[in-house]
């Protein structure tokens, strides 16, 4: 295996993808190019090698150490040979001592390579931002979670997700009544109309998503969407760079049923959405069935920070995209009896006010 760092390909220094221009950007001579122009660039002088050495062009990549455990794996970084230590499914990292980016290639091949990707477009300064306005927003939150040594440790992560497409269908069967209230003279009469009803919907879902790492909760990274699947973009390795990344734990089989749970309940709720103007309705037939169609393999972008609280661990996520936030919010135990020390003193004074006034 081989840990890769995208070079400039004018002064040599490693480079990162900027969230801003949506290019690769050297911070060393300010040259920026596009992520599809690297690879033609990459591809060219792969090609220009092998004519004039008449053998296999070798990028500038670290090898794999060999000193792992089952779950963690050694590489070299190629740009100051210092080891890199990645658990098993990491495939972009930094090294901690020069800070650049690498890649590991192989996870990143095969069965293992993305369709698409979904750049990020929040850098680390707006998610760093969002997260201090965030925290300011909590009266109770504690402020020494805005300390540098909390702030510094957001991370940009490319979180491994499946896309599945469903055809789906809902015949339903249900009861309803209508009820007429009609006055004539000094009576009122009251009519109760009931109907059978029958219903047969279909309806397409693209890309309902499911995200396939072991390490990011569910319930968290659903409540994250939605994303805007327009900008999804043909994965290139370019756009990893200065990000973290993972590849998948979980094949899109082993998590189907989290998706196609979403599938019926969507066609139920447009379904039983179509039967309307009656007075009560009672559901007693619903047959759903959900068929495949395909599934895609997507990159998508989340800025992430673990903390931990008086011993307590807590989350924040950010789309990397839209910028929606899905954090937990600790309380801080003095500041909430502050608050409430000065609450109550407010109360009192207004209170002794008003009684010296009435």
């Amino acid at each position: 295996m081989s840990a890769t760092t995208y070079k400039c390909p004018n002064c040599g220094a490693a480079m990162s993808f900027d969230s801003a221009t949506q290019k690769l950007a050297c911070a060393s001579c300010g040259t920026n190019i596009d992520v599809v122009d690297y690879d033609k660039y990459i591809k060219e002088l792969e090609s220009e090698y092998n004519d004039n050495n008449n053998e296999e062009f070798s990028s500038d990549a670290g090898e794999y150490d060999g000193d792992s455990s089952e779950n963690m794996k050694v590489f070299h970084c190629q740009s100051c040979g210092a080891k890199l230590v990645t658990d098993k499914f990491t495939s972009a990292t930094f090294c901690s001592y020069c800070g650049n980016p690498n890649l590991v290639e192989e996870r990143l091949d095969g069965e293992f390579s993305p369709d698409y990707v979904i750049p990020f477009k929040i850098n680390k300064d707006a998610a760093v931002t969002a997260y201090k306005d965030w925290l300011k927003k909590g009266i109770l939150t504690p402020r020494s979670l805005a300390r540098n040594s909390v702030v510094e440790k957001i991370s940009g992560i490319y979180v491994p997700f499946w896309l599945y497409d469903y055809s789906a269908n809902s015949k339903m069967n249900a009861l309803a009544n209508r009820v007429r209230v009609v006055r004539r003279g000094d009576y009122e009469y009251t009519y109760t109309d009931h109907y059978r009803i029958y219903r047969d919907v279909s309806a397409n879902f693209d890309k309902i998503p499911a995200d396939a790492s072991e390490k990011m909760p569910d319930e968290r990274m659903d409540k994250l969407e939605p994303f805007n699947y327009q900008e999804l973009v043909e994965f290139k390795k370019g756009y990893l760079q200065g990000y973290l990344s993972e590849k998948y734990n979980y094949n899109a089989e082993e998590i189907e049923d989290r998706t196609k749970s979403r599938a019926k309940e969507s066609i139920t709720n447009i379904t039983r959405g179509t039967i309307k103007g009656y007075t009560s309705v009672v559901v007693n037939g619903n047959d759903v069935s959900v068929s495949d169609l395909k599934n895609t393999y997507a990159l998508l972008p989340v800025w992430m920070l673990n903390f931990k609280y008086n011993d307590k661990n807590y989350s924040f996520y950010i789309n990397g995209q839209t910028g929606k936030i899905v954090a937990d919010r600790p309380v801080s135990i003095k500041r909430g009896i502050v608050f409430f020390i000065t609450v109550f003193i407010i109360i009192l004074v207004i209170l002794m006010i008003g009684g010296l006034y009435i």
